[in-house]
């Protein structure tokens, strides 16, 4: 048997390709030799110490100009003049680092399928308002400007004019209206209202079009954060629809079709409306679909009509089309990347991380591609946390103990993880929100609550663990060196996960499987087949979750914060906060039934819980017009975390994300151009869709067809 302070070959492998990681990330994070380098990295723009965006849009230029290919078509008589395609005050890029850029060129992607969502987060162009400046900002959109009345219970937005679909239809607020009217109101259609749309006390707005440019909502209370919620997402992609065109996609509704008579009529309505499967389908972004070959491709060209410019008033987008590539092998989305066969990579979308930085640099030469990192903005990085929930009562209450979860947390050597998993970048936390959200930064309060929560249970004390499981009765009674539960039953923690979950997430299990096993907690890996994790987890049939991280603030994405949607830490409360709106009737007929037997299984937070207290918080921030008083609640909210959590437990947070990036591509900021370094893991704030790339140019168009 080897002795454990032996240094094995494996071991002297595995540190010497840590350092030599480290060493990597290093570099391109201090700009030597490479992409932090001097204005011709990749990313680089004639302007690279340029930071951050402009809060009030510039000016549209006097002189606008757009592609050859387009102008080509004019002149030929198929496509009207540009200022007719445009609206009269089209939207300005208003992006600091920006330089005027060169149309042409392809632009090739790879994705794990043709349907996955990925591909919608490169267009922001369904967007009523838009994320600037990391999510400290927001700016105008499709809407030109709004305004709310007093208490923010409706709210006035005004599009721009002249706005039209990529097929050269006008857009007009009815195109608003049919989404919400024939379909999300429309009980036969499966959409349901978005968070969006809802007040402060859950309830539905009411939608309203005095004219074709102005929408109207009417909330029943407060509603400050609409907003926020308008700018999250990519709509009419990963987030809410908002729009549908009517002119195209009312011929597949029945109301508008008499001859549509099978009750299933929505799924061949929506296939025909998902613009990123079907080329004949209408669009608001900057490129449209024109081919798509199921499980093999897809390829964008330019929309004609798109409403957006840069500074120097060309229409955008410069890039004449993208070529998507469908691969499932991760390991073969990789080698594309290496071998220079994908332009542009976000690491997130294909799997590559930071392990793959040292073989991204090595491959340089021969792909062209350099490595971008941008902060992540995470939370936790790859976390764990138990279900709240879990239906064996011994062990719910040992779980729902918060000096169990407390020692555990001690007991867990995130420094490891830091070092094996993230190269020593990013910084050790217990979990919480986004590190850079405005409750944070607002004042040296918003600074000392982040770090506060940060530290709350982060120091690796194994002997503090010991003694805090020996204090609630979770000893070891019969000697097998294993701890027992308070009855002296068997206690055995399981780490859950999808059976196909990113290599991190499982590093990260083995880790915490070794550190809770040395203070002597019976602890094992459970991967789940990936089809059933999902529905056995909201049926709160499993002990953890080991494969999420935290990325979002409250007030656009209130989970895992509050447990409100059922993919978090207490399922069965969130699906009870639910029907408490959406179904209120079934509160009271099922009041009587095993909640674990419940359709779907569902609780209530009892007076005084944790979870009690996190929900009246939650309602009260959402109604809290005043700025400074609604940052306030959410350090209360942040507080319950602290006093009673942690609830979920994360161990690295802001470890850079990486991006690989065409060394002759233009317009892709540079971390040191980004307010808060990124924020690009949140799904709410869509990347790279927030940082315009329908700006981003080939510095030589004609080598990149």
């Amino acid at each position: 048997m080897e002795r454990k302070d032996t240094l094995t070959r494996r071991h002297l492998l595995r540190t010497s390709a840590t350092v030599a990681a480290a060493a990597t990330l290093a570099a391109c994070s201090s700009g030597a030799d490479g992409p932090g380098d001097g204005p011709t990295r990749a990313g680089a723009s004639a302007k690279p110490n340029a930071k951050g965006s402009l809060t009030k849009q510039p000016a549209v230029p006097a002189d606008l100009r757009e592609a050859p290919m387009l102008a080509a078509r004019v002149k030929a008589g198929d496509l009207p003049a540009l200022k007719q395609r445009l609206p009269g005050n089209p939207y300005v890029v208003p992006h600091r680092w920006l330089s005027p850029g060169k149309y042409g060129g392809n632009l090739l992607l790879n994705t794990p399928s043709t349907d996955d969502g990925s591909t919608k987060e490169f267009m922001y162009g369904h967007s009523p308002l838009r994320w600037l400046n990391d999510g400290l900002d927001i700016g105008p959109g499709l809407v030109e400007s709004w305004e709310p009345n007093a208490d923010t219970s409706e709210w006035t937005l005004h599009f721009r004019q002249g706005l039209k679909w990529s097929d050269g239809q006008p857009w007009t607020t009815a195109d608003v209206m049919y989404w919400w009217e024939d379909l999300v109101l429309n009980k036969e259609h499966p959409e349901v209202p978005p968070d969006d749309v809802r007040s402060g006390t859950n309830s539905v707005a009411k939608l309203s079009a005095p004219d074709e440019h102005t929408l109207v909502l009417t909330f029943d209370a407060p509603a400050p954060i609409l907003p926020e919620r308008l700018a999250a997402w990519v709509k009419r992609g990963n987030g809410a629809t908002w729009m549908q065109p009517k002119h195209y996609v009312a011929q597949f509704h029945p109301k508008y079709n008499k001859k549509i008579t099978s009750e299933e009529w929505f799924n061949t309505h929506d296939d025909r409306a998902d613009w990123a499967r079907n080329p004949a389908c209408p669009t608001m972004t900057g490129w449209r679909l024109t081919s798509y070959q199921e499980g093999r491709s897809l390829v964008f060209e330019r929309n004609p009509y798109y409403w957006c410019v840069a500074p120097d008033g060309a229409q955008l987008p410069y890039i004449d089309t993208i070529t998507v590539s469908a691969v499932t092998d991760p390991q073969v989305r990789k080698l594309q990347v290496t071998e220079g066969r994908v332009d542009y990579c976000h690491g997130p979308f294909v799997g590559i991380g930071l392990p793959d930085v040292s073989a991204l640099k090595q491959a340089t030469e021969r792909s062209g591609i350099d490595v971008l990192l941008w902060n992540s903005g995470s939370g936790t990085g790859t976390l764990f946390f138990f279900n709240y929930d879990y239906p064996e009562e011994k062990m719910r209450t040992l779980i729902r103990n918060p000096k169990f979860r407390q020692a555990l947390s001690h007991a867990y050597d995130r420094d490891e993880v830091r070092k094996s998993v993230y190269f020593n970048t990013g910084e050790k936390t217990t979990g919480t929100t986004h590190p850079s959200a405005y409750e944070y930064l607002v004042n040296d309060d918003g600074r000392q609550m982040y770090q506060h929560w940060r530290d709350s249970y982060l120091a690796y004390d194994p002997e503090k663990a010991k003694s805090m499981l020996d204090e609630i009765g979770v000893v070891d009674r019969d000697g097998d060196g294993l701890r027992e539960m308070p009855d002296g039953s068997k206690l055995r923690i399981t780490l859950d996960y999808a059976a196909d979950a990113d290599r991190t997430n499982i590093q990260k299990n083995d880790v915490i499987k070794k550190n809770w096993l040395a203070v002597g907690i019976s602890t094992e890996l459970n991967p789940v087949p990936p089809t059933t994790f999902g529905e056995r987890w909201e049926a709160g049939q499993l002990m953890s979750y080991t494969t999420w991280e935290v990325s979002d603030t409250p007030l656009i994405y209130p989970a895992p914060v509050v447990p409100v949607p059922p993919a978090h830490w207490a399922p069965l409360h969130t699906q009870g906060f639910t029907l408490q709106t959406a179904d209120p009737d079934k509160l009271r007929t099922q009041a009587n039934v095993d909640p674990w037997k419940r359709q779907p299984p569902w609780l209530l937070a009892e007076e005084g819980t944790p979870i009690d207290r996190l929900w009246k918080l939650y309602a009260r921030v959402r109604v809290e017009t005043d700025r400074m008083k609604q940052v306030q609640l959410l350090w209360e909210i942040y507080k319950v975390h602290v006093e009673d959590g942690p609830f979920f437990m994360g161990c690295v947070a802001e470890a850079p994300q990486v991006t690989g990036v065409h060394r002759d591509l233009r317009n892709v900021p540079a971390r040191e151009n980004l307010v808060s370094g990124g924020w690009v893991n949140a799904w709410t704030h869509p990347t790279p869709a927030v940082y315009d790339p329908e700006a981003y140019y080939w510095s030589n168009p004609d080598q990149h067809t």
